[in-house]
């Protein structure tokens, strides 16, 4: 007997179910030892704003919430979410209500292309709860953990700094 994991593969029947809150909704994950959190969150449960980049946690572009903090889903394993809050992009604003942070990026001009844009405003949402009034050195620094190809970080640093006004 077998079962999909989360991964999308097939792998023995034995498993673990998480119970974990994503985005305010309790949710029962079942998932084999080695399966990330990004793998959870992005499939079964289809929560696929949160993206894969470099999966060794280095550009950013699977941030989430644990517990109100900015970790990376990609080093997480799913396994170890059993009890946490996590929370997603789809989780921040939404198309009829965009989050403030949401609305910074579209008008300062910091959505490029888009891939790296959920990652960051959910570090931005972690940063501005630690520190509602960052200098931009500060944001600079607390963003070093996510990157843009695309060259728009200058424009990202704005759009920070104008949710903060």
């Amino acid at each position: 007997m077998t079962a999909v994991s989360a991964n999308g593969g097939n792998r023995p029947a034995a498993s673990i179910s998480v119970t974990v809150s994503v985005n305010g909704r309790r949710r029962v994950i079942d998932c084999s030892p080695g399966d990330t959190l990004l793998e959870a969150l992005r499939s079964p449960l289809g929560l696929t704003g949160t993206k894969s980049g470099c999966e060794i946690g280095y550009c950013g572009a699977c941030t989430v919430l644990v517990d109100g903090a900015a970790a990376h889903s990609c080093c997480l394993l799913a396994a170890t979410m059993d009890g946490r809050e996590v929370t997603t992009i789809e989780g921040i604003g939404t198309a009829e209500g965009l989050d403030p942070v949401q609305a910074a990026f579209l008008e300062t001009g910091a959505v490029q292309c888009g891939y790296c844009t959920p990652g960051f405003v959910v570090s931005v949402k972690a940063l501005l709860a630690e520190n509602p009034a960052p200098s931009e050195a500060e944001i600079r620094r607390y963003l070093t953990g996510n990157i843009c190809r695309c060259s728009g970080f200058a424009a990202i640093v704005r759009a920070v700094a104008a949710v903060t006004r």
